[in-house]
C-alpha cells in the first residue's frame, strides 16, 4: 500500500546528504501539495499517476540529480525561482552578498549590476527589497536571461531588467553605484567537480582557469570602467580566495577593501569601492 507515510520511510536516497528532506520534497511535489500536508495527512494512499511521478523523480535524484533541477524551482531570500540546467541552483550562502549590499547603499535610488546572473536570484533579491533601485542583471547565455526574465514577470518586480552580455561586452557608457557578482570561482581541476550536486550543473557557471580565478581577475580589472565615483564591487568567491582576491582589488586601485564571513566561518565575498576622481 503505497500510503505517503510508507513511501518516505522507504526512500532509499543513501549519497544525499538530505535524504528525508529530499524524499518529502519530491512527493510533495508529486502530489501538488506543500510538506506540511505530508505529515497532517502520512496514510493518504497515492493515485497511480502521483506514485509514478514521484517513483520517477526518486530515480533522478538517486542518479545525483539536485533536487532544484527535478523540481525545476528552488528558493532564494524571500522569493521562489525557477531553476533549470543551464544555470546554477542558487544557494543560501549567496545570500550573504544580499546582505551586505543592502547594507552598503541608501534605499534612494541607484544604479545596480548583477554580473552574470544565472536565474535572477540576486538581482531580483535587491529589487524586492529596494524598490528605488534600478537592477540590471547581465548572462552571457541567452537561456539564463529568458530565465532570469521569466522569474522577473512571476514575482512582478518592475525596477529589474535582464540583457545578454559577456560580463561588460553590451554595457559601454554604463555606471553603476554598485555591481555585484557570484562569478565562476573553481579551479579547473578541482576534485569536487565530480562530486555531489555540482557534476548535473554548467562547467562554464563553475570553472575559471588553473586557480578559478581567470574570471575574478577580469571582472576586477574592468568593473572601474563602469563604476560611478565611490561605487562598491562586490564579489563572492572560493573559501579560499579571500587573499587573493583582496590584493587583486587592491592593485587595480580598489579602496576600503574587506572580505565578509558566511555562517561557516568562511570568508566567501570580498568587496572594495573604486574613486574616479
Amino acid at each position: 500500500m503505497a500510503t505517503i507515510e510508507s513511501l518516505l520511510n522507504h526512500a532509499e536516497l543513501p549519497d544525499s546528504p538530505t535524504p528525508r528532506l529530499d524524499a518529502e520534497l519530491l512527493l510533495a511535489h508529486a502530489l501538488g501539495k506543500s510538506r506540511s500536508y505530508l505529515h497532517t495527512w502520512p496514510e493518504r494512499e497515492l493515485e497511480a499517476d502521483q506514485l509514478a511521478r514521484y517513483q520517477a523523480a526518486l530515480v533522478r535524484r538517486q542518479a545525483g540529480e539536485p533536487v532544484a533541477y527535478i523540481l525545476g524551482q528552488q528558493d532564494f531570500w524571500s522569493l521562489e525561482l525557477e531553476v533549470a540546467a543551464h544555470t546554477l541552483i542558487p544557494r543560501p550562502d549567496t545570500e550573504l552578498l544580499v546582505e551586505t549590499v543592502l547594507a552598503l547603499l541608501p534605499a534612494t535610488p541607484a544604479q545596480v549590476l548583477d554580473l552574470g546572473t544565472g536565474s535572477g536570484a540576486i538581482a531580483l533579491a535587491l529589487a524586492t527589497e529596494r524598490p528605488a533601485w534600478t537592477l540590471t542583471g547581465v548572462d552571457r547565455i541567452p537561456e539564463a536571461v529568458a530565465l532570469a526574465e521569466r522569474n522577473r514577470l512571476r514575482h512582478k518586480l518592475a525596477n529589474a531588467r535582464f540583457a545578454q552580455s559577456h560580463w561588460f561586452s553590451a554595457l559601454a557608457g554604463q555606471r553603476f553605484q554598485l555591481i555585484v557578482s557570484n562569478p565562476p570561482y573553481i579551479a579547473a581541476d578541482d576534485r569536487h567537480l565530480a562530486e555531489g550536486d555540482v557534476r548535473f550543473e554548467p562547467s562554464s557557471a563553475l570553472v575559471a582557469g588553473p586557480d578559478g580565478l581567470d574570471d575574478i581577475r577580469l571582472i576586477v580589472e574592468q568593473a572601474p570602467d563602469y563604476l560611478a565615483s565611490g561605487g562598491w564591487l562586490l564579489l563572492e568567491h572560493g573559501f579560499d580566495q579571500a587573499g587573493a582576491v583582496r590584493e587583486l582589488l587592491g592593485t587595480r586601485g580598489f579602496r576600503a577593501i574587506e572580505s565578509r564571513r558566511d555562517l561557516g566561518g568562511h570568508e566567501r565575498i570580498s568587496l572594495g569601492r573604486f574613486d574616479n576622481e
